[in-house]
């Protein structure tokens, strides 16, 4: 057995250990920001929730039950409404691609891609162009090719 291999067989095994390393640095950093996430969505509803019982305590407790006055709760309510938006929005979102998909004339990905290229000016990838050393050209950015 001679050190070479020894040495060889160390070097295959930190690189497995590296990358083991580095999913479970992701996995956290994705548990870590789910949970900031979740808190932060909780924290914020918790308070709205608080608000409006403050302001107007009566309003708040007619809404929690169905009443003759209001046949439908508060909850039932804003699910609903929230059904609906987000049936709009992607309804609207996708009527838009679409829209745009056709008038540019395009039938893949590909030609969609290289069409938004040709209209739109380039991103600079080096990091001196993108931190500004040269001033950004209005009139360029906005003229039609």
């Amino acid at each position: 057995m001679t050190a070479a291999s020894v040495g060889g067989d160390s070097g295959v095994s930190k690189a497995g250990v590296s990358d083991e390393e580095d999913k479970l640095q992701v996995l956290k950093g994705a548990a870590f920001l789910t949970t900031v996430a979740s808190v932060g969505m909780v924290a914020g509803f918790g308070s709205t929730l608080a608000l409006a019982k403050k302001k107007s305590p009566g309003w708040f407790s007619k809404g929690v039950a169905a009443t003759a006055a209001a046949p439908e709760t508060g909850a039932s309510l804003a699910l609903r409404a929230l059904g609906w938006g987000s049936l709009f929005a992607w309804c609207g979102v996708g009527l838009l691609s679409v829209s745009v998909w056709k008038a540019l004339g395009v039938h893949s990905l590909a030609e969609f891609r290289q069409k938004m290229q040709s209209i739109f000016p380039a991103i600079p990838k080096s990091p001196q162009a993108a931190a500004g050393s040269e001033p950004l050209d209005w009139d360029a950015v906005f003229r039609s090719k």
